[in-house]
């Protein structure tokens, strides 16, 4: 069983979020604690909203009061609304939210039905409920949990088996809330040694991110934001600051992934099982559609990406089981975007597989506009360097 934890501050957003749920007939609401229902058992987020800031202090002084928790079973754990509203009680309770006001709502909007549970982080004496380690101690939670009721282990999920980890749809609205649950799961479990390797794992899930640079108080600054696009990879609606989303997934969250990525890759060989899938796959296919074929029923997403031209330039692999995110150069010579280019030049199909580069507008802030780059560069931080530059340093190192 796999629980996300998402911190807001609109009530309303995250109610509406789930009562629309109930509206479009893929949801209902299976437990209350401390909420008041009406006579006919039906619930509007007026009513709801009315129920918690009853409970809520009036000069409460907590940013972010508000706890949406999502709780996924395993597809193959088949348990009732009672075994379901068992389980997440007792969560509620070990993570010290037995006493507070919630809802638990099931959402059966996708294959796999699964929980999500509103409730407020500040008890009616308005002291905030503990939230340090929380998402260690949650973890710890749905350990016992699944230990207690036979439930199977979330360490054994493939990555399209998590509820929150399907593709972003910016139809189905609450997109900071698609955004945040998705970024900060891939954030933690996946590693990746680039921003382009980032940037990458990300768009398969319709998420863009981008660094953005700019001056505040006359000092120069680097920032994060994310938006979500359609199945073309085009930018649909208002980009999010990662500051709103978490620190867990800002500039120098990045950073520090970056680095412990890289060590952890080379400690434990983590390249190997990638590499040798993708050589099996290599040889046995004569076209790029059997190659990305064979690679998937090994858990692998590949992603090309390509010019204007059609030339392939770059490429990257996605192994959902050893969870690294590889460009193909890392692998070796042989699995580099020429040698793709050069082998499935004449077979590139058109489609949505494919990232075509291109220059997107000024994204004004209020405090500035800032750029994305232009084709074929990358600044993230000190890690990447543009084309020009490293041309530049290969004729300098031939001239020496």
């Amino acid at each position: 069983m796999v629980a996300n934890i998402t911190g807001g501050k609109s009530l309303a957003g995250v109610l509406y979020y789930n009562l629309n749920k109930i509206d479009a007939g893929a949801g209902k609401v299976l437990f209350t604690n401390k909420m008041f229902e009406n006579e006919e058992g039906t619930f509007n987020v007026s009513r709801c909203m009315k129920c918690f800031e009853m409970q809520m202090p009036a000069d409460m002084k907590t940013e972010k009061p508000v706890i949406h928790i999502s709780l996924n079973p395993h597809p193959d754990d088949k348990l009732s609304d009672e075994q379901l509203v068992e389980i997440a009680k007792e969560y509620m309770e070990k993570l010290g939210y037995g006493n507070q006001p919630y809802l638990i709502f099931k959402h059966e909007d996708i294959n796999r039905h699964h929980l999500h549970i509103v409730s407020i982080r500040t008890n009616e004496k308005g002291r905030k409920i503990n939230d340090q380690y929380e998402h260690c101690r949650s973890k710890k939670i749905t350990r016992e949990l699944e230990k207690k009721y036979g439930l199977h282990p979330a360490e054994k999920q493939n990555c399209s088996e998590y509820p929150e980890l399907k593709k972003v749809n910016y139809r189905d609205g609450d997109v900071k809330h698609q955004i945040s649950n998705t970024v900060k799961a891939l954030m933690s479990s996946y590693y990746f040694q680039s921003f382009t390797e980032y940037k990458t794992l990300l768009s398969l899930y319709n998420i863009h991110v981008e660094e953005i640079k700019g001056e505040a108080a006359g000092k120069p600054y680097n920032g994060i934001i994310y938006s979500a696009t359609n199945d073309k990879g085009e930018k649909k609606g208002n980009p999010i600051k990662a500051s709103r989303i978490s620190i867990s997934v800002s500039y120098n969250a990045i950073l520090k992934k970056i680095a412990t990525s890289t060590k952890r890759i080379k400690e434990k060989n983590l390249k190997d099982h990638t590499r040798q899938a993708v050589s099996e796959a290599f040889n046995g296919s004569r076209t790029r559609k059997q190659f990305e074929k064979e690679l998937r029923k090994k858990g692998i997403d590949v992603i090309f990406r390509q010019n204007s031209s059609k030339r392939i330039y770059g490429v990257t692999f996605i192994d959902h089981d050893s969870r690294v995110v590889l460009n193909g150069s890392r692998l070796g010579k042989e699995y580099s975007a020429n040698a793709f280019n050069e082998r499935f030049n004449k077979s590139i199909p058109n489609d949505s597989r494919t990232i075509r580069p291109s220059l997107s507008p000024g994204i004004d802030f209020g405090n500035g506009t800032f750029n994305s780059h232009p084709q074929g560069q990358e600044t993230f931080g000190n890690d990447i360097y543009s084309v020009d530059q490293r041309k530049r340093r290969k004729r300098k190192k031939r001239k020496l």
